[in-house]
């Protein structure tokens, strides 16, 4: 592949097997089409495309800046109305949940139910949100479940250190019939969203690629030392459906204060960390994932990165266009 030249020699002679004991997708026969699809991103994987998505709109309120108050809080019918104006976006994304997902759920559970109420479904607005550090594997199926039974189609898992952890993610997102954890709920808002009836959003809502007709995808993280110490590990357990690095963590981890105070980053060594996860998504056949500008989202698209997620606002509706004419889309 031609982006091969960006990685280091290490990184290139790095082998290609699976770690052993790991549960391998299910082949039961050919994947539903694009057109039978309920999560088009899973549809655009199976075509060999990349996938551009956009983060919700902001929410408003926050923090007054200098002499200016904060900005006003958004209606949830408001931020989706926003929302629905941008159509070239394969996802929404979500990362509010990050820090408290019950603390934060209310507010998207609103905006999710707005942008239903406006005419979205996940075939036309799959959200994808983030979960909080994993720390506990209950605590982790517990929130999962509730956020699943909004009627998200994906979660990502921020700060993964471990194949552990991947499985505890993983298990949150799968029915305990499948051999996961997640419990049987209340499933009329996510049947919603999805468009579908209750028994057919419990059949599809498993994990892609585990069950090739699942409609669910997990991302996974690396931003930590320890995560890119574990790296190929990670990227080694099957069923991740984006693996990424954690660009901006990751600048932060390599940049130092001098004692004039001032702040370098070690260029070098931020870009060999983001290339050491392409590495290991390459290796082990993930999608890889980075957070472009319209700058280096071609760059991104070269060297093997293949989704995409950039912030609301004119920057980001730039880098969806370059990337989708790169692509041919």
């Amino acid at each position: 592949m031609p982006f091969r030249r960006f990685l280091p020699a290490l990184l290139l002679a790095l082998a290609t097997a699976c770690a052993p004991g790991d549960e391998a997708p299910a082949d039961d026969g050919p994947a539903p089409s694009s057109a039978t699809r309920l999560n088009p991103m899973i549809a655009l994987h199976e075509a060999g495309q990349p996938v551009f998505g956009l983060y919700a709109p902001s929410p408003g309120g926050g923090r007054a800046r200098g002499d200016q108050p904060p900005p006003p809080v958004k209606d949830p019918s408001d931020r989706a109305a926003e929302a629905l104006t941008f159509d070239a976006g394969d996802f929404v994304f979500d990362g509010s949940m990050e820090r408290d997902v019950e603390a934060a759920l209310p507010a998207f559970t609103a905006f999710a139910a707005a942008m239903g109420q406006a005419g979205a479904t996940a075939r036309t607005h799959p959200f994808v949100v983030k979960a909080a550090k994993i720390t506990d594997a209950d605590r982790t199926a517990r929130e999962a479940a509730r956020q699943l039974d909004t009627g998200v189609s994906g979660i990502m898992f921020v700060e993964v250190e471990s194949a552990d952890e991947v499985r505890t993610a993983l298990a949150s997102m799968r029915w305990a019939s499948a051999g996961g954890r997640r419990p049987d709920a209340d499933l009329t808002a996510a049947a919603a969203y999805w468009d579908v009836d209750v028994d057919t959003y419990r059949e599809r809502a498993d994990l892609w690629p585990l069950n090739p007709d699942g409609e669910l995808v997990a991302w996974i993280i690396v931003e930590t030392p320890e995560g890119l110490a574990n790296v190929r590990e990670i990227a080694a357990v099957p069923g991740i459906g984006v693996l990424w690095p954690g660009a901006g963590t990751l600048r932060q981890l390599f940049t130092t204060t001098g004692e004039d105070g001032e702040r370098t980053l070690d260029e070098a060594a931020w870009e060999n960390s983001i290339q050491s996860v392409l590495a290991a998504c390459v290796e082990f056949e993930v999608p890889c994932g980075f957070p472009a500008g319209p700058d280096d989202i071609a760059l991104r698209m070269d060297q093997g990165f293949s989704v995409f997620v950039m912030g609301w606002g004119d920057a980001g509706f730039e880098t969806v266009a370059v990337g989708r004419e790169r692509a041919g889309r």
